[in-house]
């Protein structure tokens, strides 16, 4: 009878030693400062879509802006990728 009694707190405590780090590691990534905003324009099958986005690197917010684009342009992952693979019919980039 008494093992379980002792056994609950060994739980709560291994729960806690593997969430805490993780939650830290969330909230930590979350206040992470974007850098860099590009706004990216794509041409889909006759549509014309432009999204903005911001990142960490010049590379990441161009390409997290024409994901943004393609996602709203296209339906079904086909298409998607197609869209993707496109080149952007304009692209901006400034630092924040």
């Amino acid at each position: 009878m008494t093992e379980p009694a002792v056994r609950r707190p060994r739980n709560w405590v291994a729960a806690l030693l593997v969430l805490v780090p993780i939650a830290t590691f969330v909230v930590y990534s979350s206040f992470q400062v974007s850098t860099v905003e590009c706004r990216v324009c794509m041409r889909h099958d006759g549509h014309e879509i432009c999204r903005a986005a911001s990142a960490a690197t010049e590379p990441e917010a161009r390409r997290s802006a024409s994901e943004n684009a393609c996602a709203l342009l296209t339906s079904g992952m086909t298409e998607t990728i197609r869209c993707q693979g496109s080149v952007p019919v304009s692209s901006e980039c400034r630092a924040l």
